[in-house]
């Protein structure tokens, strides 16, 4: 029995699992991370309890399968995309916060850049829009803003990453500075056909290129976690960002074929194949995966705030006492009585890219009670998916036949028939939700001979469930009219 350790380290929490070679979890240990908001809009982590508790997790899942660190033969990583990091080289030390993906301390700046003129330019070579979402304009920030940053890269000693390329750095004890080619592609830094960083880019950003860490195929070898953390080296062979790693996990190897995670956020990506596919409609052209030097391109729209609603409703509102009791409290009422609940906390996603726009909950009459708000929590999900979708499908992708699900939200039975409903197609779940975690095990699998191509891992993949449409689509209709209304209603 080969085993395979994955560290998954997401926005919300860091978990480490172990896999056997049938892709079924043997051990996993989860810790939360903390959000730091230090300003409205402004998201942060604290990188070294990022690497204290990856290491913690990693020590309890072998603990918990009775496994030694030699009886693993490989190693994955997805991580968070976008999420930000300056360290200094020698001392390995970060200089600021990580700043998170959600962030929107930059959109001044980027309005200044879209202002001058720069918005096709940086289109046109990544694929992405010119928004604070990304990485470029984060460590501009930070170059203005923390003093040390400069010297320091002005003697080499300057190193920037996202979150997997930091963690790399510390697993290899200091030695890799290294990335893959999907968390390259979410900087803006970073020219999607020749697969380079861009000069360019980084001239407009003013960044200097020594910073930046080598790029490699997702199923790479990235180096040795140091045989000094748990006891024996370990080889890395497989990291991808966290949605890409999903879009693997989900065995969505042909073009046309659609997956959506749902997590702290909500992704839905699309594998448009050999070619880079513009999106008139606010979407964003990626790289989807390179895998032995042959690339897939993707079409993405993100939800910016999808597990972290409901999270909300629990921390901040107490209407629920745990994210599961969720769907209890949806289903405890017909519908949601008119209520609608846009989840804009820091700004609107794709395709509407609205860095200004707020959250607001509408439609509240003295009926209005714990269940409507819940309900219509996650029925903005369903309604920010069709907006996706129909981006999709205006940008010439042909009709969606189905879309497979995954995330911690997936395992929300009254949110799959919704979808259902609002998409009108059929919605499938997998027998694992953690498909980003399965991701980066098969991309680590192919690395150690587990598996021999993409058609051995699609193999794997079985369907646990299916929730087909079954609301009158009249009505479905009219709900879906009265979030586009909404929308319109809070957009800056």
């Amino acid at each position: 029995m080969k085993y395979i350790l994955v560290i998954d380290q997401g926005t919300s929490s860091t978990r480490e699992i172990i896999f056997d070679n049938e892709g079924v979890i043997v051990s996993q240990s989860q810790r939360d991370i903390t959000q730091y908001f230090p300003q409205n809009g402004w998201v942060e982590h604290d990188v070294e309890e990022i690497w204290q508790k990856v290491r913690m997790t990693c020590q309890r899942a072998l603990q918990k399968a009775n496994l030694k660190a030699s009886d693993i033969c490989a190693c994955g990583l997805s991580n968070q995309r976008e999420t930000t990091v300056l360290w200094h080289k020698e001392t390995g030390e970060a200089l600021h916060r990580a700043i998170v993906w959600q962030d929107r301390r930059t959109s001044e700046y980027c309005e200044q850049l879209k202002t001058a003129g720069h918005s096709d330019l940086i289109r046109d070579k990544t694929g992405l829009l010119l928004d604070p979402y990304f990485s470029a304009s984060k460590i501009h920030w930070l170059f203005k803003n923390v003093p040390a940053v400069q010297p320091l890269a002005d003697k080499g000693l300057l190193a920037f990453g996202t979150i997997d390329s930091f963690l790399l750095w510390r697993l290899t004890n200091d030695k890799n500075h290294v990335t893959d080619i999907t968390n390259a592609s979410r900087t803006l830094l970073f020219n999607i056909h020749s697969q380079i960083w861009d000069e360019e880019l980084l001239a407009l950003f003013s960044l200097p290129r020594q910073i930046l860490p080598q790029v490699l195929d997702c199923n790479a070898n990235f180096g040795h976690i140091d045989k000094k953390y748990f006891g024996a080296a370990i080889p890395i062979l497989g990291v991808a960002g966290d949605q890409q790693a999903a879009l693997i996990g989900q065995g969505c190897f042909k073009a046309g074929m659609l997956k959506a995670t749902y997590g702290t956020g909500g992704f839905l990506l699309l594998n448009s194949g050999k070619s880079v596919v513009a999106s008139d409609n606010g979407l964003l052209s990626t790289i989807a995966y390179r895998i032995d030097g042959d690339t897939a391109y993707g079409v993405e729209g993100g939800i910016f705030n999808a597990g972290t609603t409901i999270k909300w409703l629990r921390d901040e509102l107490g209407l629920l006492d745990n994210a599961a009791q969720s769907e209890q409290v949806a289903s405890s009422v017909v519908d949601h009585g008119g209520v609608y609940f846009v989840p804009a906390f820091t700004g609107l996603g794709a395709p509407y890219w609205d860095a200004n726009a707020r959250g607001a909950i509408m439609g509240l009459t003295r009926n209005s009670e714990r269940g409507h708000i819940v309900q219509a929590a996650l029925a903005a999900v369903a309604y920010q998916t069709r907006d996706i979708i129909d981006c999709m499908q205006k940008d010439g992708q042909q009709s969606i036949s189905a879309l497979r699900v995954d995330g911690g939200m997936s395992a929300n039975r009254w949110l799959l028939q919704f979808l259902a409903d609002i998409l009108r197609v059929p919605i499938q779940t997998l027998y694992a939700t953690e498909m980003t975690a399965l991701g980066v095990m098969f991309l680590a699998g192919l690395g150690v001979g587990m598996y021999e191509n993409l058609n051995d891992i699609n193999a794997l993949w079985d369907r646990a469930n299916e929730y087909l449409p079954r609301m009158d689509i009249t009505h479905s209709e009219a709900l879906y009219a009265g979030w586009q209304n909404s929308i319109v209603r809070i957009k800056s």
